[in-house]
């Protein structure tokens, strides 16, 4: 006979659910069924105010751009040039790479590009940017923005998910729990990646943490399936294929009524997105009805998997109504040559970026789309040599670096947050996790209410912090 608590330690969560007649499983399953006689009274995704933007597409630059070569000009770090570091900026400074400054004291470098004014605005951009500088007056520069590490993985991890440790969920998740998505036929943050590697951190930096994993990103290629294996197998029918998967379904359906367990929900719903995907991917990511002049805008070429193709198919997913965009586009990463490199990655993301401000433009899309552009820290005003090279790059540096945003609702054509005169230190502080609470406030999202409970606690994307940038917003 067994004991109380033998009796007790049986009585799982999954037997309680399984056993519960009006329980999550059978809650879940009247809702998958459209029986309405036991679905929540309200809907399931709301913002918490009146939304200013419906779509994010985030342009992530990892490695840590360089501000002073592209934005962020500073006439007193060029006349400084080459001179030793003042003893009292670095005091109690921590950097990566701290040998490269521990053998002598290191010097400033003042940039070796050169830079203008664009636009009614005014906005200071270097001659490694034509093409944005053309948009000048669409964009705001949020500079002085400081975050909590210096190292490229936990610091892409913080700005992606606000925490600098792995298992959070990321920005896109936050959004598709807090407010889902307008597309019935593609997921509703989707991720696109570019460039020679994938960012450090993989796919944590867009994965669900600890909200269900139907909120994760989802990975799309810009040439062949958006997906692998998204096409049937020769041989297999699409009668064949709707009889497998309702098989599939029913056996699902009848685990989640017993158990409730909520991933068996998300595998449902992979299953049934992955079917509309097969007719709705494939022309998604065909670009023969774009025009010759809105190719060559972008630099785009059909089948090519490039950062351009990618902005492309950014605009094209936020048409049809995809949530949150994000394109990841590595090797911004340089200590040791901040020439040959830095033009090339500069040439490879400056015309796709503008062109997908003025196309999303032109379409009436910018204003209820947010565009940012920003890394996961940025770079010293100090040089940085490598084994006796005669090129020079730039340490990480995390107290001042540069975001801009377009569209959503920002200010256009202004500079929020501010800088020194060596730009090493912000003059007003902007942290990540206000941009972080500024985005999820343009989406409708108070950072400070948008919680999910695990292991006891209230977790946000902002953590205890963050203030929405009341200056950037129109």
């Amino acid at each position: 006979m067994k004991t109380e608590d033998e009796l007790l330690q049986f009585a799982t969560r999954r037997h309680f659910f399984s056993r519960c007649t009006v329980g999550v499983g059978g809650i879940a399953l009247a809702s998958l069924l459209g029986d309405n006689s036991l679905a929540a009274a309200e809907p399931a995704n709301q913002p918490h105010f009146p939304p200013r933007i419906k779509n994010v597409i985030y342009l992530f630059m990892a490695g840590g751009p360089s501000q002073f070569e592209l934005f962020d000009y500073k006439p007193k770090l060029q006349q400084f040039d080459g001179k030793a570091a003042p003893e009292s900026l670095l005091k109690g400074k921590r950097f990566a790479f701290m040998d490269t400054f521990a053998k002598e004291p290191p010097k400033l470098l003042g940039t070796r590009r050169e830079f203008k004014q664009h636009g009614k605005s005014g906005l200071y951009f270097s001659d490694l940017l034509p093409h944005i500088a053309t948009v000048a007056d669409d964009i705001a520069m949020v500079t002085g923005v400081n975050t909590d590490n210096f190292n490229h993985g936990p610091a892409k991890c913080f700005v992606n998910t606000g925490s600098t440790r792995f298992g959070r969920p990321s920005i896109g998740a936050w959004v598709t729990y807090g407010i889902g998505s307008e597309s019935k036929d593609l997921p509703g943050f989707v991720v696109l990646q570019s460039g020679p590697r994938g960012p450090r951190g993989g796919a944590a930096l867009w994965g669900s943490g600890f909200l269900p994993t139907g909120y994760q990103g989802v990975p799309f290629r810009s040439g062949g399936d958006p997906i692998l294996d998204l096409s049937s197998p020769l041989g297999v029918t699409d009668n064949t294929q709707m009889q497998s998967l309702e098989t599939i379904r029913d056996l699902n359906l009848s685990k989640l009524a017993e158990t409730g367990d909520p991933e068996i929900a998300t595998r449902i719903g992979a299953y049934e997105m992955a079917y509309r995907m097969q007719t709705s991917g494939p022309e998604l990511i065909d670009f023969g009805k774009e025009s010759r002049k809105t190719l060559q805008a972008y630099g785009a070429e059909p089948g090519k998997s490039s950062y351009a193709n990618n902005c492309l198919l950014a605009r094209r997913l936020v048409e049809r109504g995809v949530r949150f965009v994000q394109l990841y586009h590595t090797d911004w990463d340089h200590h040791a040559d901040l020439g040959q490199p830095l033009d090339n990655v500069c040439r490879e993301i400056d015309r796709p970026t503008a062109a997908l401000i003025k196309d999303l433009k032109e379409r009436n899309l910018l204003d209820q789309t947010l565009v940012i552009w920003g890394g996961e820290f940025g770079r010293t005003p100090m040089g940085e040599t490598r084994d006796k090279s005669s090129k020079i790059g730039r340490n990480h540096h995390i107290d001042a670096y540069t975001f801009f945003m377009a569209g959503g609702g920002v200010r256009p054509g202004t500079v929020v947050g501010g800088t020194d005169e060596l730009g090493f230190s912000s003059t007003d502080p902007i942290h990540v996790h206000d941009i972080q609470a500024t985005l999820l406030h343009q989406l409708g999202l108070d950072h400070t209410k948008l919680t999910f409970k695990f292991q006891g606690r209230n977790f946000r994307l902002t953590d205890v912090g963050g203030k929405v940038i009341d200056k950037l917003l129109a």
